[in-house]
């Protein structure tokens, strides 16, 4: 737990009672005082110049000052962090970004690479963003960036080459007994696994196909934005979270961005953090 003080008083108010929990998967349960208590900041879709440029980088701006007084262990930023993708626009987010005083990771959206990649899109965001799938270790836990546009859309060679390395990747972590979450933009399904496959959704042939894995490999959880309203789903155990944002929310919920703890008794939990104090619901 936090140890807050006087100043911190109107941020812990902000703080909604609704809190969603589940336990670490079966296969790898973590002993009570083990040391594996940490925080994290899931922050979806910043996506400066949707919500109009000047406010959504205010409203970013003020999610990293809140980020800073949490002091989470690190942060991810679940894509789409620019609607268009340019020199002003990343070099703008990146500014703000930097104001961040814990670590923090990107995923690559839609908005940031286009609907359908190209060399050209990859290579601007790779150089200006660095990598856009990748893993690191924190505690027990596996964490998976993913590219979920390369399973959207097609991307000869990066598609492939994106595959056999979440696949490598899983492998690896499950034979260090790890807990899994991944992150990726785009959600695998909105309601259902056997839905449809639409602008917000992946394809039901790749969606299966994750699944599999998933189930197979120890995932627990998936993060992702990109819906721009709260999606909360239970797959077999593994939850799937798509959160609010910070620049414009379909659902007309505050912007804000999830909090998450793991404790030592392996519970995981989120809890949504309002950007604007007087929005408790």
């Amino acid at each position: 737990m936090y140890n807050y003080g006087k100043n911190d008083r109107p941020l812990i108010l902000s703080v909604l009672v609704s809190m969603f929990i589940f336990t670490i998967h079966p296969l790898y349960p973590i002993e009570k005082g083990d040391g594996t208590s940490f925080t994290f900041v899931q922050l979806c879709d910043p996506q400066l110049g949707m919500g109009g440029y000047e406010h959504d980088m205010e409203t970013f701006a003020k999610a990293v000052q809140r980020i800073n007084i949490l002091k989470p262990d690190f942060v991810i930023i679940c894509g789409d962090l620019v609607n268009i993708a340019n020199v002003k626009s990343c070099g703008d987010f990146e500014k703000i970004k930097s104001d961040l005083k814990v670590p923090c990771y990107l995923l690559a959206g839609n908005h940031d690479i286009g609907n359908e990649p190209t060399s050209a899109t990859l290579t601007f965001y790779r150089k200006t963003f660095g990598k856009d799938y990748y893993s690191f270790q924190h505690k027990r836990f596996a964490f998976i960036v993913v590219n979920t546009q390369l399973w959207k859309s097609h991307t000869k060679g990066e598609s492939e080459r994106h595959d056999l390395w979440f696949r490598k990747e899983l492998r690896a972590a499950s034979e260090r007994k790890s807990p899994v979450i991944v992150a990726g933009h785009y959600p695998l399904f909105l309601k259902s696994p056997d839905e449809k496959e639409e602008y917000f959704n992946i394809s039901k042939e790749k969606r299966l196909e994750i699944l599999s894995l998933f189930k197979e490999c120890g995932v627990i959880a998936m993060l992702g934005g990109h819906v721009h309203k709260l999606i909360i789903n239970d797959y077999e155990g593994i939850q799937f979270v798509n959160g609010e944002t910070t620049c414009v929310n379909f659902d007309k919920r505050p912007f804000g961005f999830r909090l998450w703890r793991v404790d030592a008794s392996g519970a995981l939990t989120h809890e949504f953090i309002p950007l604007e104090e007087d929005k408790i619901e």
